[in-house]
């Protein structure tokens, strides 16, 4: 799951050099408030820090030390790009995200942000509440009336309930979701589910399931290689095809390893995989991201553009900006698939997918279904959730992860809550599928890409 701040965004302009007349452009320091998630940023002197806001609160949340121009970097390594593009107006990207997020100079932090914030539990409970009134964009697509979730549960909640007692009425606010990128923490704990009937991914399962297909799917293949630190695995298969295995779009270089490095990661791996003349001789290519846990949205649109000789839109991208109108969104940004530099591929494409796909894992998926060329999907819907992770911080320490994005088709489409379909359906790592030593998904795509060229039957 890709994990995100509300800070953890970024804009990379064209940075081409000022004429030697030109103004100087404005400086970044001052106060900005960012369209959409509930942010407000102060940079001072070299400082980015952040403020979570809502109706009812102003929390300190995350910051950043210039670390370059107009580059700031977290004490966790996230690298954040801020740009002042004119006067009053700027934008700001996390690199490795797609999209910026605009800001907008005001004057002064807001009045909330001045005075001393209530810690009880009553107060823990508002700014949970309202942080999901304000950002959560999906609770008419599920059927959920959240003003009577309040009403609830906020008798239950008084200065004397315990933060055992509050984090259980938290979790059970949010339970009838079902959205793996909401989530409860206090400390250790965290509680978050995935779609019912889907199985959300975890090393554990993800070791399982290599294991399996090392022994059964790859046994008569040929030269398997493992890259990026175990999450990517390459094997020729026995009809010409080619078998790449992503377990997630992250992870690439060990922890905390900054994008620029995960980049190079992938980008090393793909050289090999698609070098010395393999892209060219390939009958068709399955990409496996049935055990996908997200990561980096760019990573997969890296991914993409060595699949593709001719550049396209995968997807746009819009986030909640109005807190009193659940409608009221940011202007879509679209993203762009451009051919990378170096060895592509560009024939019939498999691509397996299930229920532990997820996030980033999902927005790869969406990028390949505008690719021209056969592109076929086989396996189980993904999970469905799309979204960036906003970490909400609460006055008695607790947190709450919420996504608050839209990732639209090119008819405007999106696949949150139901996730994305497979055109061909088989089951995915089923106990009657393990028990039997089979694998449907991988046999219909091998049979698919040699019998069809990729076109589903």
């Amino acid at each position: 799951m890709r994990i995100v701040t509300a800070t953890a965004v970024a804009l990379a302009l064209a940075c081409g050099a000022a004429p030697a007349n030109a103004a100087p452009r404005p400086t970044p320091d001052g106060i900005w408030r960012m369209d959409g998630y509930g942010t407000v940023l102060s940079i001072r002197n070299g400082t980015l820090q952040e403020y979570q806001t809502t109706g009812v609160s102003c929390l300190v949340g995350d910051s950043a030390q210039q670390t370059g121009p107009d580059t700031y970097t977290t004490p966790g390594g996230t690298v954040l790009t801020m740009r002042t593009q004119g006067r009053d107006r700027g934008a700001l990207r996390e690199h490795g995200s797609v999209g910026d997020r605009n800001l907008r100079r005001i004057p002064k932090l807001p009045d909330t942000c001045t005075r001393p914030t209530p810690k009880g539990p009553i107060a823990a409970f508002d700014v949970f509440w309202q942080s999901f009134e304000e950002n959560y964009p999906f609770f008419a697509a599920k059927g959920i009336d959240w003003h009577a979730v309040r009403d609830q549960y906020r008798p239950r909640v008084h200065e004397k309930t315990t933060k055992d007692e509050l984090y259980a009425v938290l979790c059970a606010m949010v339970r009838p979701l079902y959205d793996s990128h909401v989530a409860v923490q206090d400390g250790d704990r965290v509680f978050a589910q995935g779609r019912p009937g889907t199985v959300l991914p975890t090393g554990t399962l993800d070791a399982k399931v290599k294991q399996f297909i090392v022994a059964h799917d790859l046994k008569d293949a040929r030269n398997r290689q493992d890259f990026a630190n175990g999450r990517i695995t390459y094997a020729d298969l026995p009809g010409g095809q080619g078998y790449l295995r992503i377990s997630g779009f992250g992870g690439y270089a060990g922890d905390g390893a900054p994008y620029a490095v995960q980049l190079a990661e992938l980008d090393r791996a793909l050289d090999t995989v698609l070098g010395q003349g393999r892209a060219g001789h390939l009958t068709g290519l399955i990409i496996d991201l049935r055990i996908n846990g997200g990561g980096f949205d760019s990573l997969g649109i890296q991914l993409a553009g060595r699949l593709t000789d001719t550049p396209y839109a995968a997807y746009s991208k819009r986030a909640r900006n109005d807190p009193a109108d659940p409608t009221g969104h940011t202007r879509p940004q679209p993203a762009y698939v451009t051919p990378v530099a170096g060895p592509r591929y560009t024939g019939p494409v498999a691509v397996l997918t299930g229920g532990s796909t997820v996030s980033a894992g999902e927005t790869f998926t969406q990028a390949l279904m505008e690719r021209p060329g056969r592109t076929v999907r086989i396996g189980q819907p993904t999970q469905g959730v799309f979204s960036d992770v906003m970490v909400r911080r609460l006055p008695n320490g607790m947190s709450a992860w919420l996504p608050n994005e839209e990732f639209l088709t090119s008819s405007g489409r999106t696949f949150d809550g139901t996730g994305i379909p497979p055109h061909l359906t088989e089951p995915v790592f089923t106990k009657d599928e393990f028990d039997k030593k089979r694998d449907s998904a991988f046999s219909r795509a091998v049979h698919v890409l040699r019998n069809h060229g990729g076109t589903p039957n």
